[in-house]
């Protein structure tokens, strides 16, 4: 028997599980969104393994994907921090799947806006 699960219960599935540090809440709708496309693209259901998911899945900031991957491409001594970042992440896609996550936050010195990306560990 299968059960169809929506964002929410995706995303409470992790924390039943005791993964829910794995990723950020942000994360989860945007892995949630991925795989439910990959379901709809190949006509295939899947099947919810939380445990898969954390092993088939990392989610970096900025500074952890640099630490992590910064070894597969060298920077050129005119990058900045931002265009050696976007060169990395182009270097990245063509190995693997790389989502984008997107959070905003409201600050007291104006609105916060932070990325992190979410890598198919390969």
């Amino acid at each position: 028997m299968k059960q169809t699960v929506n964002q929410y219960d995706f995303a409470d599935d992790f924390r039943k599980m005791n993964r829910a540090d794995n990723f950020s809440y942000e994360g989860l709708k945007v892995l949630f969104d991925y795989l439910e496309q990959m379901e709809e693209d190949t006509g295939e259901e899947m099947e919810l393994d939380v445990i898969a998911i954390c092993c088939d899945f990392s989610e970096y900031d900025e500074e952890e994907l640099v630490s992590q991957y910064g070894y597969k491409l060298e920077r050129e001594e005119d990058q900045d921090e931002e265009e050696y970042l976007e060169a990395l992440i182009e270097e990245l896609k063509e190995n693997t799947t790389v989502l984008e996550v997107t959070t905003s936050s409201i600050i007291p010195s104006g609105k916060a806006i932070a990325t992190s990306y979410i890598l198919q560990n390969f």
